[in-house]
């Protein structure tokens, strides 16, 4: 835990200063030294550069101070040369002759000059222990005041060089202020440490000084870089923004779209989209194509065909990125005609297809099974000067992989291979797949072998691929080598593999190393997300260990993550499984609370339940709720309500609920047609007796 110092007792004054990193008030002292007012021009002692200086010898250490008026090399030199100027700010009671006509010389430069001059210093590394020297020769000597934006100058700087740490030991140098922690919120999010960002966010807000717009926004923008986060988090933070009454510039705006847009909720992507249209302003087009493409990836092909069609009214003309999201939503419905449209819509207006636009119409022709179309695709490239890539195959490969032919892998690798065609390692992760999902486990281990040893390296997703095949074939001592190989390799694991490893865990009932993992996870700044919370409901609810799964719901509420109806499902199947049928109908009333709706899959379960404890009526209830909420009956349904009639003896009901079954649409198979052949069996004893 961070432990950070208290705030000011003062409040600032409402004098606001114009600066990239200053976004709040702050107290502009007067100075101590009545000729700090007088102008630069008109002091004679301090040194001025001439703008066709001759002299480059400091040009690799201070390549744009030469640019500016003043000439700070004096200072520079001394600050280099002397072991006591970083040690102490206090003011001194002597001084030597040089710092005292240093002092002299840059008593009236005004501050805006400082402020550039550790800009120019703390964006090298080489020279940041120079940039510091000077904030701590200036804070001695009462030279520049709003030592709080000079310390947020350094902070920023060491964020951009990715050295976190350091930035929030010299944020332990002084008070925290709004200046302080706007720089750490945003080192923290530059950096992709959501953690720190949100901690910090919320000791800002106790301190009394409310996040602004530029806050927001830095953390939705990692949020999209990572990956960590999910709708519920960005929900979370909007809940925020509205409590902080920040309001939603442009900037934020679009970045809250793209956010929404990058994590699937393709609904609150278009209510944000709404709102800043309303507001009289236009999303960027980068803005559009990630809500396009949300939609594409939704299977809203028409939505997406809308808002690519406002892309066009709006007097832009849509690049290939454009028209590549709109065919991926027409391949995901299956809509060849379409997908194929829109690609000579495409030659028509002279946007050359890239090589994604032909992976999306392989896999369109693939989808349909016509794999000649697919390979005919390939020759198109060629004869368009674009070489098929490993991409290309890949996208053949993940095809055949998708519609279950796994053996036809070996034939895109032959293929590709005489093509003169390198795997990548995106051809490796989905071979891998391939083999993962038809449980051929020692070929994947073959393909990542192979991988290894054409000089491919292996990602986090690889790893993660491989390491998954193991755990859902029950070989978790191998999945867990696996584990310690990756950490050992230097590939870091991300949440997804920590979820993966928490799953095997769990499966196993290893409960003291899932604690431990957990903790492990959250220390590397890995924030829990809703798949976490889900797989550990659903691995506690499986063992019955349910006052650990009911916990796990209640701290995903506490970080304010909505639970998902995966999550609730397990819970609701848990409980079922084990017979408790009240617990799981509790369950999903708070699901319906919660604005979700439980799966067929889960209300099967709970009929299931109610039938194995002889209450056939709770059984039809569940039935007369599914046909409420136009949930469609399955076989399993109307097969698990006839095996809830026979062991409460009302075998004369069976025949009606069997054609009950048929009146819907629903196909009997072999074990409805046994349930109903036994209830017509007893019957027949039932009449002889």
């Amino acid at each position: 835990m961070l432990h950070l110092p208290p705030p000011l007792p003062t409040r600032f004054l409402p004098l606001r200063f114009s600066s990239p990193t200053l976004r709040h008030p702050y107290i502009l002292l007067p100075s101590l030294f009545p000729t700090a007012l007088t102008a630069a021009t008109s002091n004679p002692q301090i040194p001025l550069h001439s703008e066709h200086s001759d002299d480059s010898e400091n040009d690799t250490e201070l390549p744009s101070l030469h640019r500016r008026r003043y000439d700070f090399t004096p200072l520079i030199d001394y600050l280099s040369s002397s072991s006591e100027t970083d040690s102490d700010s206090t003011s001194p009671t002597t001084l030597d002759s040089t710092e005292f006509r240093l002092v002299e010389l840059y008593r009236a430069v005004p501050a805006h000059y400082w402020h550039s001059l550790l800009k120019s210093l703390s964006s090298s590394p080489s020279s940041f222990k120079t940039a510091y020297a000077v904030v701590s020769w200036l804070r001695r000597h009462n030279l520049c005041f709003s030592y709080e934006l000079l310390y947020s100058i350094l902070i920023h700087s060491l964020g951009k060089s990715e050295k976190l740490y350091e930035a929030f030991l010299l944020s332990l140098r002084q008070t925290l202020n709004p200046l302080t922690y706007n720089a750490l919120i945003g080192a923290c999010a530059r950096n992709d440490d959501l953690e720190k960002a949100l901690f910090l966010m919320s000791r800002m807000r106790q301190d009394g000084y409310p996040p602004d717009s530029v806050n927001y926004s830095l953390i939705v923008r990692s949020i999209v870089r990572t990956k960590q986060g999910d709708s519920s988090m960005l929900v979370k933070l909007n809940e925020d923004i509205e409590s902080d009454k920040i309001e939603l510039d442009p900037q934020l705006l679009n970045d809250m779209i793209v956010g929404f847009a990058k994590v699937g909720d393709a609904d609150r992507a278009l209510h944000f989209l709404a709102v800043l249209q309303a507001s009289g302003l236009s999303p960027t087009p980068a803005t559009l194509v990630a809500v396009i493409l949300a939609l594409g990836n939704s299977g809203r092909a028409e939505e997406a065909e809308a808002v690519f069609e406002e892309l066009k009214d709006g007097g832009l003309k849509p690049r290939t990125r454009a028209y590549n999201a709109v065919l991926k939503g027409y391949v995901k419905l299956g809509a060849l005609r379409d997908v194929e449209s829109i690609v000579s819509e495409m030659e028509r207006s002279g946007i050359t297809p890239d090589e994604h636009t032909y992976g999306l119409l392989i896999d369109a022709y693939a989808n349909a099974g016509r794999w000649e179309s697919a390979r005919i695709v390939l020759k198109e490239m060629e004869a368009s000067n674009l070489q098929p890539s490993s991409f290309a195959y890949t996208r053949i490969l993940a095809s055949y992989r998708d519609q279950g032919a796994w053996e036809k892998s070996f034939q895109v690798f032959k293929e590709m291979r005489a093509s003169g065609v390198r795997p990548d390692k995106y051809f490796y992760n989905v071979l891998i797949d391939t083999f993962g999902k038809n449980k051929c486990l020692d070929l994947a281990m073959d393909a990542f072998e192979r991988m290894k040893s054409d000089g491919v390296e292996p990602d986090d997703c690889t790893w993660n691929t491989l390491i998954d095949c193991f755990v859902k074939a029950g070989k978790h001592d191998k999945a867990n080598e696996l584990f310690q190989q990756m950490q050992e390799s230097g590939c870091q694991p991300c949440t997804m593999t920590y979820n993966i490893i928490l799953k095997s865990y769990g499966e196993q009932e290893r409960w003291e190393e899932v604690r431990n993992l957990l903790g492990k996870m959250q220390s590397r700044g890995l924030l829990p997300n809703v798949v976490t919370y889900t797989t550990l409901v659903d691995v506690y609810g499986k063992s019955g260990r349910f006052k650990d799964a009911i916990d796990c719901l209640q701290a995903l509420k506490a970080c304010g993550l909505k639970p998902s109806p995966v999550m609730y499902n397990a819970l609701i199947n848990a409980y079922a499984q084990k017979g408790l049928a009240d617990h799981a109908f509790n369950s999903i009333r708070l699901m319906r609370s919660d604005g979700l709706m439980p799966s067929i899959l889960a209300l099967n379960s709970l009929i299931n339940a109610f039938g194995e404890d002889r209450r056939d009526t709770e059984a039809f209830a569940v039935l007369r709720y599914m046909k409420e909420n136009d949930i469609k009956p399955d076989v399993v349904t109307y097969t698990t309500l006839m095996k809830a009639l026979v062991r409460v003896e009302k075998y004369d009901k069976v025949p009606a609920v069997y054609e009950e079954m048929i009146l819907s649409g629903c196909t009997p198979d072999m074990k409805a047609r046994n349930v109903l052949r036994s209830a017509l069996k007893y019957m027949k004893k039932m009449l002889k007796a």
